[in-house]
């Protein structure tokens, strides 16, 4: 029997609630059913932050309060979590450190996005990690201040955050530990009826039967692109699968040639894991959304929307990546750059859906690379996305793997670069030039509000000469952006 009600901490207490719409939101339930207005409605997309709450989940055997965005959350997904708003955060009549720290250094404008600045820096107080204007200003990446009040909003972080957590969260910390694990019940959950429902399966063997019953049902991981589905295209989705109680979905196995990372594992818990495989992979999960993007998606949704901009997919196809994939009973694997056959259109049966991804780690003398260009540097969808790697003998390139997303209708290897980049010397500037110049047979770039076809023609060439350069010199600071902020902040 599955369990027709979602349960959630709120407030120190246990709340239950069932009959909703599997559309609902959670930013719509805390404006419209709790009347709780302090968390804004701004863009509707996930882009803005002003509607920003913290979620609270046990991770390592503590509470882990991460932000996320309400108004592309549903409300199913909050289940088995404590709910945190701005107007949790004051107790006793005294404002929470955070929100005195804001008041200190006037780090209010207009009051708008405040609220949800002010969750950001919630989840910032309670992170045990050692802080850093640049830290800071990553924390804050998803919240947009139209009144560029910034530097005092990061000096009020910087004051209120730098310590251990001492609030009223982190004294009641054991307990709601021990409140969250009753709610962890490892049953399904089951809202609705055969034509309309939001089911949250509790295992694998659940998800593969109701999936095969109702392969039309919308899967959801994070809900940072179907939640747009919702706000933005008004899409009337009946039936929806959510993938985040699915036990094992969330695991990562680490082993000494691959990395295999579950569907539902977040882009913030896989962050430092693909950052190890190599430096550029981190920098590519830091600009990947913001905080609250990276604390709800997945990297099994990323790849399985199947989006030509997706950031990932040219990355890991680069590094020959695989897919494992289930239908019912049974499983297939396949390599990554096969899954993609058109726009939107994936190598995905009727009920079929990703279990994960395997990375493989570099071996020997190669190089990689990964490139974001976007027209904002933090919290924005690529223009171009490209990935190279690039094995040596000496100083000549022997073998090339390169991808590209956001220049196609999907993301996918560039052969005839990757031809012409074999057999050059890294010495040998002059040569290189055939190699950037196969970009214009690889690709017909897409020609959208983003950017133009010329543009990503011309920016793709430019990144084909920018990863040689690098590879030769063996430099990556001086030619990046990030680069060159360390390097000003460094001599500040």
């Amino acid at each position: 029997m599955a369990r027709d009600a979602i349960r959630f901490w709120r407030n120190g207490q246990p709340i239950e609630v069932t009959g909703f719409h599997p559309r609902t939101t959670l930013l719509d339930y805390l404006r419209l059913q709790e009347r709780r207005v302090g968390t804004k409605e701004g863009c509707a997309e996930g882009d803005c932050g002003a509607c920003t709450v913290a979620l609270g989940r046990v991770r390592d055997g503590r509470v882990r309060y991460e932000p996320v965005n309400a108004c592309i959350l549903l409300l199913g997904q909050v289940d088995g979590a404590e709910v945190v708003t701005v107007e949790d955060l004051a107790a006793g009549g005294e404002l929470h450190p955070v929100q005195s720290a804001m008041v200190a250094h006037h780090g209010s404008q207009c009051g708008f996005c405040t609220p949800g600045i002010v969750m950001s820096l919630f989840t910032l107080y309670h992170e045990a990690r050692p802080l850093s204007r640049e830290r800071v200003n990553d924390a804050l990446a998803g919240n947009l201040c139209r009144c560029t009040g910034y530097r005092p909003i990061v000096d009020a972080a910087l004051d209120a955050c730098s310590g251990a957590a001492q609030d009223a969260f982190a004294q009641a910390g054991e307990a709601t530990a021990r409140a969250l694990a009753e709610l962890a019940d490892g049953e399904d959950v089951m809202i609705g009826n055969e034509a309309r429902f939001f089911a949250a399966p509790a295992s694998e063997a659940s998800l593969a039967a109701l999936y095969e019953r109702h392969p039309g049902a919308t899967l959801v991981a994070g809900c940072t692109d179907v939640g747009l589905w919702i706000t933005k295209g008004m899409a009337e989705l009946e039936k929806i699968i959510w993938l985040g109680r699915v036990a094992g979905l969330d695991r990562i196995e680490d082993a000494n040639d691959a990395l295999t990372i579950g569907a539902t594992v977040t882009h913030a818990d896989a962050y430092m894991r693909l950052a190890a495989i190599d430096p550029d992979l981190g920098e590519l999960m830091r600009r990947f959304g913001s905080a609250q993007v990276r604390a709800s998606g997945t990297v099994g949704g990323n790849i399985a929307n199947g989006s030509p901009i997706g950031d990932l997919a040219p990355a890991l196809i680069v590094l020959g990546s695989t897919l494992e994939l289930r239908q019912g009973e049974r499983t297939r694997v396949l390599p990554l750059e096969e899954f993609f056959i058109a726009y939107r259109k994936q190598d995905r049966l009727p009920g079929e859906f990703v279990r994960s991804v395997t990375v493989p780690r570099l071996k020997g003398n190669v190089a990689f690379r990964a490139y974001k260009v976007s027209k904002r540097f933090d919290e924005d969808i690529s223009a171009v996305m490209g990935a190279f790697k690039l094995t040596l003998e000496g100083r000549r390139i022997a073998e090339a793997r390169v991808a590209f997303g956001g220049m196609a209708g999907i993301p996918k290897r560039a052969p005839a670069t990757e031809a012409a980049l074999v057999g050059l010397s890294l010495d040998d500037p002059s040569a290189w030039d055939r190699a950037t110049a196969a970009i214009a047979r690889d690709y017909q770039p897409l020609d959208d509000l983003r950017a133009s076809a010329a543009y990503r023609t011309t920016v793709a060439r430019n990144l084909v000469f920018k990863a040689l350069s690098e590879t030769a010199s063996g430099e990556t600071g001086a030619t990046r952006v990030i680069g060159r902020r360390e390097a000003l902040e460094a001599a500040e």
